[in-house]
């Protein structure tokens, strides 16, 4: 194992002290900390110390490839680390967006390679399902609720333009598309108008609309994210975003791993680009039931939340008191970030110590890896391929 140092993605709702105070640094940070980004992926590779210097994650698997993605994700993946840990610090909402599955992605890809200037939509070619785990209370707005549902809530705005939108939605799930289509394309010089009517109305959605409109008074995403369900986890709970679904983290920090691509497709609540065909193209119309997921105990001190792709799965581990040592076994290459406490890892090759807030890599070739000490580590691994 080897210590990893990921850059951390300064965006504008990010938090001035969730990472920081993960990290142990000074509080507030100096700007907006968003994500801390531990992976490979080439928009913000993470780095490992080597002479005393640090390498790029990127050069090293491009040295040692079978080291270190090991000869089933070379060939299932190609040379590339499948998949990407974050830690997410959310101070204001996130964009509407939703991310395409693995063929329109490589579709996509390669027409807008075919052609040059303009938005890029697919700035690679795979896709990007996506896991959140809550590290403490957080809300989101994650896959379309029930539309009688979605219809109660925007009725009670008593907004009289949204009549379209709400016959649309008494079609039941197969109105969804319409609803979205309608809202997504409200005519510009209406929008602000709509948002500080829903602004003004009382329901069960009224602190919501009001966050939302405050930092977007003229954007009809608005009125889109009662459509969705509102999401609030404890610490443990998770939310799985397949492609096609909709969904908007709206404030909290959790630790997410998602497959390594960065194809966004975004409907509203954001300054950057919004392409609203083809979001609607790729959004999969269709209610989520039960949006959060609950972990699952797979050994003592062990807890996972499966998803069906083979880009990534995600433990985490938790020693101290009766429990000093705790060893698992999942295929290599693994990251590994200590949320929690003062731990060490070790492969069977090096181990490494890792406060709260700091991370490790370690390569394909390694044994399984055991943890000890007292604290909570998450550990990304692929799936089984």
């Amino acid at each position: 194992m080897e210590p990893l140092h990921g850059p951390i993605k300064d965006y504008a709702w990010g938090s001035r002290s969730a990472i920081a105070e993960l990290q142990g640094r000074p509080v507030p940070s100096a700007a907006p900390e968003a994500e801390l980004w531990l992976g490979a992926h080439p928009g913000a590779p993470a780095a490992v110390e080597r002479d005393g210097g640090r390498i790029p994650l990127t050069e090293v698997l491009a040295a040692e490839p079978v080291q270190w993605l090991g000869r089933p994700v070379l060939d299932r993946f190609g040379l590339r680390l499948p998949f990407l840990l974050k830690v997410l610090a959310a101070a204001a909402p996130l964009s509407l967006q939703a991310h395409p599955d693995a063929e329109q992605a490589r579709v996509g890809h390669a027409a807008e390679q075919a052609r040059s200037g303009g938005h890029r939509n697919y700035v690679d070619p795979f896709h990007k399902p996506e896991l959140l785990v809550a590290l403490g209370p957080m809300e989101a707005l994650c896959g379309f609720r029930d539309p009688a549902d979605s219809a109660r809530a925007l009725a009670a705005l008593g907004v009289p333009q949204l009549r379209p939108v709400l016959d649309a939605l008494a079609a039941g799930p197969v109105g969804l598309a319409e609803a979205v289509r309608r809202l997504l394309e409200w005519p510009t010089a209406e929008r602000a108008g709509l948002v500080a009517a829903a602004r003004a109305a009382q329901g069960p959605d009224a602190d919501l609309v009001a966050r939302l409109a405050e930092a977007y008074p003229a954007d009809p995403g608005v009125l889109v994210a009662l459509l969705l369900n509102r999401v609030r986890l404890a610490a443990g709970e998770a939310i799985w975003m397949p492609a096609g679904n909709l969904h908007a983290y709206l404030w909290g920090t959790g630790v997410e791993v998602m497959a390594a691509s960065d194809n966004v497709l975004r409907g509203g609540l954001t300054p950057k680009h919004v392409d609203v065909a083809e979001l609607l193209r790729v959004l999969r119309f269709e209610v989520l039931d039960r949006p959060v997921v609950a972990p699952q105990e797979v050994a003592d001190g062990v807890l996972t939340w499966p998803v069906p792709v083979d880009d990534f799965a995600l433990h985490r581990v938790t020693v101290g008191g009766g429990r000093r040592e705790v060893t698992l076994a999942v295929p290599g290459p693994r990251v590994v970030l200590c949320t929690d406490g003062r731990v060490t890892v070790t492969d069977g090759v090096a181990p490494v110590t890792l406060g709260s807030g700091r991370a490790a890599v370690g390569p394909a070739v390694g044994g399984s890896l055991t943890v000890t000490g007292a604290g909570e580590t998450y550990i990304a691994s692929t799936g089984q391929v």
